[in-house]
């Protein structure tokens, strides 16, 4: 049940749908990919696409970006993601940066955690932004692309066909219905996603009886940013109560229900507002408030055991359901999508077997338990499922108050980014690096100094990273050494890209093209690497191989096995 009480101080633009007058026919023209579903991971792999150059039309049955209570928190991994397609700057203007919280047992504070942020970091851990503002971005930098993203609103999916050469997706909209021919269909519809229905696939893990009401409110305060947990409050005895603060002075409050509380009484005004100011109270918070939203959310840790089935990829919450405590839902979801989109475009572009779209699988699938492992271990101590595990919780709860070796315990394992250990497109690592990402690893951010024909900007590793593989070389200076410069070319004619980029010790001025200098002294021992170090990066960011003194015809292989072609052409 949900009840919405007033508008978001944003207010969703409507848009009239783009609508074929086929009158039950079959549009004429096939599109390369189609994209179900126009939320966060929908419109984030529309983007990506858009970066390769990839045409896609996204199907939304809305007529509008979200409205209600969704994401709220978008990670550092995910903002890195945002910034590579084109819309990180609104993220920044409007979220609400944090990196850490704390969690009490009753009174007492019993953690105060921060995640990972050094001089090395240029994006914040974690950004608080609600959904509606997240797709609402997006959706402003996708009619950028306009020319290569074609979104459908008010389109509905009623039925899918699939072929060992494409899919027939059957369309309601209220202009009329009609088919659309597609070669690859990706699935970005959410939880209870059509296209799944449709294939007959069933999402396999567990589903918790806990459940927990999820309030929005809008109230002006000055409290800092941060994650607020509280086990056991006096305003709520024997629940957990979670508190964000958003942008626009609104903030989520998520409460655990008692055991044989009825959910449709539960979010009556008249239960919610007396819990809500209860919790205001014990907090501090003196300032008049207004309830927004109210909704009751129920945790499931669920996968399907393949995200490619044949044309159609699944990805987000059509492919899994991860519990919000963690925040790994939204953000996992990006994260497919990013891994999705330079797949695809390779194959649509005929620069990759098909196979490659099984690595995407692989990975994800991978992923998505690494996520479901860390959200179980969180939801079992946010709700515990059973007398055995709130008696232990309750025990690390109350021991915690004196002994602080106990409060890694509490820690709730905010989202991170994954490490793709055992890619089969990932190259041994058998040079002996003692520091560094391995292979499969997200590349690590570092401050370097970035010189482009003389001209110096301050900058980070990863504003080096395009649409495209790239080789970073280490050596003494900013040349790239010649081999390296032909691979560059024989590589580019294949049509794959790829991008050798010397990274120096010693800064050298009046170098022609582009080179990275390591003024802070941090980078080539945070990555291992001495002068001839090779790390070979795949388009998403993650490294795909790494060598000390690598041949520049050690790295076109990796390439030609990674696409599971071209070895001829490398």
């Amino acid at each position: 049940m949900t009840i919405e009480f007033t508008s978001y101080p944003f207010t969703a633009q409507h848009y009239s749908a783009r609508l074929p007058s086929l009158g039950g026919g079959v549009e004429t023209s096939r599109h390369a990919v189609a994209i179900v579903g126009g939320g966060p991971v929908g419109l984030t792999l529309a983007l990506g696409l858009a970066k390769h150059g990839i045409r896609c039309v996204l199907i939304e049955a809305d007529d509008s970006v979200c409205f209600g209570s969704r994401a709220i928190c978008i990670s550092r991994r995910s903002l890195e993601i945002i910034e590579r397609v084109g819309a990180l700057d609104r993220f920044l203007e409007i979220g609400l940066p944090w990196a850490g919280g704390r969690s009490f047992y009753r009174d007492d504070e019993v953690l105060h955690f921060k995640m990972p942020q050094d001089q090395n970091q240029k994006l914040p851990p974690m950004v608080n932004l609600a959904q509606y503002h997240i797709e609402q971005y997006l959706l402003e930098a996708a009619e950028r692309q306009a020319d290569l993203i074609d979104i459908r609103w008010q389109t509905r999916v009623e039925k899918i066909e699939t072929r060992d050469d494409g899919t027939t997706l059957y369309l309601s909209t209220p202009a009329g219905d009609y088919a659309l021919e597609a070669d690859w269909v990706a699935a970005c519809d959410g939880g209870r996603s059509t296209i799944r229905e449709q294939l007959g696939l069933m999402l396999q893990g567990t589903s918790y009886e806990g459940r927990y009401v999820i309030v929005d409110i809008k109230l002006d305060s000055e409290r800092p940013t941060e994650r607020l947990a509280y086990f056991d409050p006096v305003s709520n005895p024997g629940s957990t109560v979670l508190v964000h603060k958003q942008p626009d002075n609104v903030w989520r409050i998520d409460y655990q229900l008692r055991d044989g509380e009825d959910a449709d009484q539960a979010v009556k005004p008249e239960n919610v507002m007396p819990r809500v100011q209860s919790l205001l109270d014990m907090m501090g918070e003196k300032g008049a408030w207004q309830p927004i939203w109210i909704t009751v959310y129920k945790a499931n840790a669920l996968t399907l055991e393949r995200y490619r089935h044949g044309r159609v990829m699944f990805a987000g919450d059509a492919a899994h359901l991860v519990p919000i405590f963690g925040v790994r839902g939204a953000n996992s979801g990006i994260d497919d999508a990013d891994n999705l989109a330079w797949k695809l475009a390779y194959v649509v572009r005929g620069l990759a077997g098909d196979e490659l779209l099984d690595s995407y699988s692989d990975e994800r699938v991978y992923a998505a338990h690494e996520n479901l492992s860390y959200g179980t271990k969180s939801t079992e101590f946010m709700a515990p499922p059973s007398f055995a595990f709130e008696l232990m919780r309750n025990a690390v709860l109350s021991l915690a108050v004196a002994h602080t070796e106990l409060r890694s315990l509490i820690n709730p394992r905010q989202s991170s980014a994954i490490t793709y250990a055992d890619s089969s497109l990932n190259e041994p690592d058998r040079d002996g690096f003692t520091a560094g990402p391995v292979p499969g690893a997200v590349l690590p951010e570092c401050q370097l100094t970035i010189v482009r024909d003389g001209e110096a900007r301050e900058a980070h590793l990863t504003d080096l990273i395009e649409p495209c593989f790239t080789a970073f070389v280490f050596g003494e200076n900013g040349s790239l050494p010649a081999a390296f410069a032909r691979l560059e070319q024989t590589v580019d004619a294949t049509g794959v890209r790829l991008r050798c980029i010397p990274l120096a010790e010693h800064s050298q001025k009046g170098l022609p093209g582009l080179h990275g200098w390591d003024r802070t002294g941090r980078l080539f021992a945070m990555y291992g690497a001495r002068a001839g170090s090779v790390y070979l990066v795949r388009p998403d960011g993650h490294v795909l191989g790494r060598w000390h003194d690598a041949s520049a015809e050690t790295v076109g292989a990796a390439i030609a096995r990674a696409l599971h072609t071209l070895a001829h052409a490398i």
